[in-house]
């Protein structure tokens, strides 16, 4: 491979930053945040070093599930603005180099939306089949359902018709039947709607939930079987014609072989990005322990997969912290440690927390952590207010104690918006998680907050091509606490070591292959200390408590600017 490759796919090198139109910033004053808004924070996020802004839904919807409830996947909710605004915003975005995918939701649909109230009317319906139906009574369910403390069925029963349609998520919420070819060209034509309209790519929402027909049994089938896997590489192919560098982030919380099957195996035609689950969940049980040793045998366990191919590394999302790939004891770790009280959990397998909060404040494990994600072999993603170190609103119920509005300044509502707080999409958090104490105002002013260390963070990062393109190569040494791994591309070498133990440690290591007359610089302190290695080209280092290193490694001939 060489430098210029990095160019051919760029999203093996981006910084992701996922944001709620909704909830960013209000424009024109009515407690809704609007496209418009979000357009006015461009240079911000430029400013930042973001390189990829992801848009949650902003389509039209029944709000039963904060957007993902769609009535009209042509759409642009009315609340937030028009196509023209959208239009403008990816433009602006453009200006300042950076992309913009949005979520889609190919997997259903809100039961207001058109195509779901023609199926009603109907056994006999030309919509009927856009949905999953069954004649026969179901079976329990209980076990499968995705949000247990409101459904205990993905089964719900149509009074008029006598038969049942499938929803993997609410009731609310029909499954789409993506075995019909009708559903898959109108998923086509709506990627390709807004193609057409500038984005460079789509975030999958709920992969795995598309053999939604392998629910029925197999005299109920209406149509072929259908694979989703020869469906996925059809829209990878039909998404690349109309845009080239057109992405497909895709939500698959499977075990690593299961994810690998997603991108395509070894042939990566499917999904271009998957979010990894594994290792999300694997460092927040190695810093509950103060041991990396899960996140070193999740990492050694990730497979090997297509160059084009890439993992997308995340210390939180939109929804509740999800753990639950972690064993009941492991999970019942993490909780003891980040969310002790009963209020603090959902569903029994997940933190509805913000890391700060997990955290209890602490900027020394809070900027290691980050430090930690950003170092990864993949590409870094941000839930909005994670470069200021936002915490929850935990009188917020269920996963939106996470989604409150972003944090301006030390202001009414956040300098969010004008409005009173009761027009807000939901309150702002209050005492020392509140934006009299974390905004971004104060933040940007001061070099020594979080704002500016995740700001040098991105810039390294952006700086060093061989974590997006590098494979996994962990360091052996002899303290559990500390994770050093070695990222490579080209000619270029990278060291990052992060100690999660509460104890300083003294640590050394050694580099396979280094060239003889090699030192190494620390990408994040300021003035750049050269680091010889010893004897045996073994490095040295002292490590405080949660202390991490970016270590470039500089050959004699090496004309790369640190």
């Amino acid at each position: 491979m060489n430098f210029t490759d990095t160019a051919d796919l760029w999203w093996k090198s981006a910084v992701v930053y996922c944001a709620d139109v909704q909830t960013f910033l209000d424009l024109d004053g009515d407690g809704q945040g609007d496209l418009r808004g979000m357009t006015r924070r461009i240079d911000y996020l430029a400013d930042l070093g973001i390189t990829c802004l992801w848009l949650m839904p902003f389509y039209p919807t029944a709000d039963r599930d904060d957007g993902y409830d769609i009535t009209d996947f042509y759409g642009v909710d009315k609340r937030v603005g028009t196509h023209g605004d959208f239009v403008e915003l990816v433009h602006t975005c453009r200006s300042r180099g950076i992309r913009v995918v949005i979520d889609f939701v190919m997997n259903h649909t809100s039961d207001r939306h058109p195509w779901f109230r023609e199926a009603l009317r109907s056994t006999d319906s030309p919509r009927r089949n856009w949905y999953v139906w069954r004649s026969s009574a179901p079976p329990g369910t209980s076990k499968q359902v995705v949000f247990p403390d409101v459904e205990d069925s993905i089964w719900e029963l149509d009074e008029k018709s006598g038969e049942y349609f499938l929803h993997n998520f609410y009731k609310t919420q029909p499954d789409l039947n993506l075995a019909n070819p009708d559903v898959r060209d109108e998923i086509a034509r709506t990627m390709g709607f807004w193609l057409q309209l500038g984005v460079s790519g789509f975030r999958i929402d709920a992969v795995p939930f598309l053999f939604a027909e392998d629910q029925l049994p197999q005299k109920e089938r209406r149509f072929p079987s259908f694979d989703p896997h020869a469906y996925l590489r059809s829209l990878r192919t039909y998404a690349g014609r109309r845009v080239g560098e057109s992405v497909l982030l895709g939500e698959v919380n499977l075990p690593y072989e299961g994810q690998r099957e997603f991108f395509g195996g070894g042939d990566g035609d499917e999904l271009s990005m998957q979010f990894d689950f594994v290792g999300m969940q694997a460092i927040y049980l190695s810093m509950a322990r103060g041991d990396a040793t899960p996140l070193v045998e999740a990492l050694r366990a990730r497979p090997s997969v297509d160059p084009a191919s890439q993992w997308a590394n995340f210390l939180r999302n939109h929804d509740e912290l999800t753990l639950d790939k972690l064993s009941a004891a492991e999970r019942q770790e993490v909780f003891e440690a980040f969310g002790p009280e009963e209020d603090m959990q959902l569903f029994g397998r997940g933190l509805r927390r913000r890391l700060p909060t997990m955290l209890g404040g602490d900027m020394r494990r809070i900027k290691m952590a980050y430090s930690l994600m950003f170092s990864l072999p993949g590409t870094p993603v941000l839930f909005y207010g994670e470069e200021i170190g936002m915490g929850e609103n935990l009188d917020v119920p269920g996963r939106m104690s996470v989604r409150t509005p972003m944090q301006w300044r030390a202001a009414d509502n956040g300098g969010f918006s004008p409005a009173t707080t009761r027009r807000l999409p939901r309150p702002v958090p209050t005492g020392v998680w509140g934006p009299e104490h974390v905004n971004v105002a104060d933040q940007r002013s001061d070099p020594d907050s979080l704002w500016s260390f995740m700001q040098r963070l991105i810039s390294r990062y952006r700086q060093s091509s061989e974590i997006g393109w590098s494979g996994v190569e962990i360091l052996d040494h002899d303290h559990s606490s500390v994770l050093a791994h070695v990222c490579r591309y080209d000619e270029w070498t990278l060291l990052a070591v992060h100690n999660l133990g509460a104890e300083p440690v003294e640590v050394e290591l050694t580099v396979p292959d280094l060239e003889p007359g090699s030192w190494f610089v620390d990408l994040l302190v300021p003035a750049q200390e050269r680091l010889e290695p010893g004897p045996r080209e073994r490095l040295a280092l002292t490590l405080s408590a949660y202390d991490h290193r970016w270590l470039r490694v500089v050959r004699p001939d090496d004309r790369r600017i640190s």
